[in-house]
């Protein structure tokens, strides 16, 4: 529970000051069993605060709100609204020196380092796991050691961010590391630095825990998503999840297939490619996690500026089969749920030696698909007929609670219009503060 937040809506809402303490008294004892002494004077003084931050304006105190909320949005949710506000995000950073940068979408940025590339990357833990913080910190470094894997990169280092709210056992901290450094130590990467830190300090009751981990890998040969060219062919590999399929997994009553998701298949594989010779031969790799195959497909075609066609015969035979088994049981659609499979664009010629250096590690590769020449285009051929293959307002539903916000707003276009007059009025703020910075020699 956000205090500062209850607040603020309840101060706006012109409610008793009185009247505010008390019922956020009683809000504090519901969560930390404290006696009235204790909440009725946190319960005041978060008023106090508050109010004592009431008119602020200016750059610094004030932005401009899009009047669209982020689940309505669907930010987070691996579908058109967050890929509409990722690009955002990329307009605002703006054009770099980076090699790779967030612009294109990818799933690291690079930049050149003399004759090699630094890659960097980071990925935040699944929101459901928060319960289950070893899972948590498992899934997410192999995470973020895939996207640098996918960009040719061989990981050097790992860094993490852990978030703790005010109530949650000190445990979560040491359960939740304690799964990144088994990743970490399986692939020789250590775990060199991070941050700890409550959830919004004393302001969130609780004992939600969210971060993140980070990694850093060194590269000579990029695979980024825009090396993607008219004639290459896709492969794909056997995925059976990670983070999103143990999510759905533990919250729909399936607990035995979270064991499915512990491996390093992945990982062993892109070192294996990347140690090969044929690896200076593929063009462009991904992992499928953004909205599945479904975001992903969608996302290559729009960076590379291709049509991308896909056969969903070859694709099926590639989830694992417990995995597959939940889904069809649960009704997700596996074209659009996170399967953590590796995905490879290369030219047909390399594709047989590529498939065989990744079935020597133990791991099922087939070709699904092909690049073609034309306007930028996902499509899913399916009994022969092709269909649009564009990602779905949310990524496929699999959660019980996913399936009943699973519904797309009527209202999106109008929402756009909030988020880009949000995005366009960041920008202007930041172009104010650099002017100023240059004009005071670069310090406000």
């Amino acid at each position: 529970m956000d205090v500062e937040e209850y607040v603020r809506q309840h101060l706006a809402a012109g409610e008793d000051e009185n009247a505010i303490i008390h019922s956020l008294a009683g809000r504090i004892s519901e969560i930390k069993h404290s006696k009235p002494a204790y909440t009725n004077a946190f319960a005041r003084a978060v008023v106090e605060e508050v109010k004592n931050t009431q008119g602020l304006t200016g750059d610094f105190f004030a932005f401009e709100p899009a009047g669209v909320r982020m689940g309505e949005f669907g930010v987070g949710s691996r579908g058109k609204g967050d890929f509409f506000a990722h690009r955002e995000i990329a307009r605002i950073i703006g054009k770099t020196g980076a090699s790779v940068g967030v612009d294109e979408m990818d799933d690291a940025g690079a930049v050149k380092a003399g004759s090699e590339y630094i890659v960097c990357t980071v990925d935040g833990m699944h929101s459901r796991l928060s319960d289950y913080p070893y899972l948590a910190g498992f899934h997410v470094t192999r995470a973020t050691l895939r996207d640098l894997y996918v960009m040719g990169a061989t990981p050097v280092m790992l860094f993490s961010d852990i978030h703790v709210a005010d109530d949650g056992d000190v445990a979560k901290i040491f359960d939740y590391t304690a799964g990144i450094t088994t990743v970490g130590e399986m692939m020789d990467v250590p775990l060199v630095t991070g941050s700890t830190l409550r959830i919004g300090g004393d302001m969130v009751l609780g004992n939600r825990l969210t971060g993140c981990v980070g990694a850093v890998g060194v590269a000579r040969h990029l695979t980024a998503r825009k090396s993607t060219q008219p004639g290459d062919v896709l492969l794909m590999t056997e995925g059976a999840g990670g983070g999103t399929i143990a999510t759905a997994a533990i919250y729909s009553g399936f607990p035995d297939v979270v064991e499915e998701t512990i491996n390093l298949n992945f990982l062993l594989t892109c070192e294996a490619l990347i140690k090969n010779p044929v690896f200076d031969q593929i063009h462009a790799m991904t992992d499928v996690t953004n909205g599945g195959l479904r975001g992903d497909i969608f996302e290559m075609a729009e960076t590379a500026r291709c049509r991308m066609v896909v056969r969903e015969e070859d694709t099926l035979p590639l989830v694992n089969p417990r995995v597959r088994k939940m889904l069809e049981a649960l009704e997700i659609d596996y074209l659009g749920v996170s399967l953590d499979a590796l995905l490879i664009v290369a030219p047909k010629s390399s594709a047989d030696e590529i498939t065989r250096v990744i079935r020597s590690t133990g791991v099922n590769c087939r070709e699904i698909g092909n690049v073609e020449k034309g306007e930028p285009a996902s499509v899913l051929v399916t009994d022969g007929k092709e269909h649009d293959f564009e990602p779905r307002f949310r990524e496929s539903a699999y959660t019980p609670v996913k399936k009943v916000v699973d519904t797309e707003s009527a209202y999106f276009e109008e929402m756009k219009k909030g988020v880009l007059r949000a995005s366009q009025a960041a920008i202007a703020k930041k172009e104010r503060v650099l002017t100023r910075l240059k004009e005071k020699g670069r310090s406000v």
